[in-house]
Formats: structure tokens, sequence, C-alpha cells
């Protein structure tokens, strides 16, 4: 497997290192892809939650449009 990383990437993991916080580059990927799957099934389950909400919830009489603005002004 080949991964490549940017600057700014590759200093954030030997600064993790370097903090003593893990031993190796391989510890903080690890991490970081555990992290990244926690958050990524939290979201899933969000979505999920507000979706149901929506199906179980009283129609509306607003466009899609209508509803996309109400938000993003919000």
């Amino acid at each position: 497997m080949n991964i490549s990383f940017t600057k700014k990437q590759v200093d954030y993991i030997n600064e993790q290192v370097a903090s003593g916080e893990y031993q190796n580059n391989s510890e903080v990927i690890r991490d970081a892809l555990r992290l990244h799957s926690i958050y990524r099934e939290k979201v899933i389950q969000d979505l999920r939650r507000e979706i149901e909400k929506g199906w179980d919830g009283p129609d509306s009489n607003l466009s899609m449009s209508q509803i996309i603005a109400s938000k993003k002004s919000s």
C-alpha cells in the first residue's frame, strides 16, 4: 500500500510521535483511522435518525427549495 500525505499532514504525524503519545507513525495513522470510523458511524446514525423523524413526522406544504432555504438561514 502506498499512501501520500501533504506536508501539513506529515508535520502533524511527526508532532504526534515527538510528543511521546505515539511510538511511531503507524500508530498515529491507525488511531486516526479508528477515530474516523467512529465518526463516520455516528454521522450515519444521526442521518438515519433524522430520516426516520422525517418519515414519521407530519407532511409539509413547503417545496424542497423552501425547506433548504429555511435551513440555510437558521
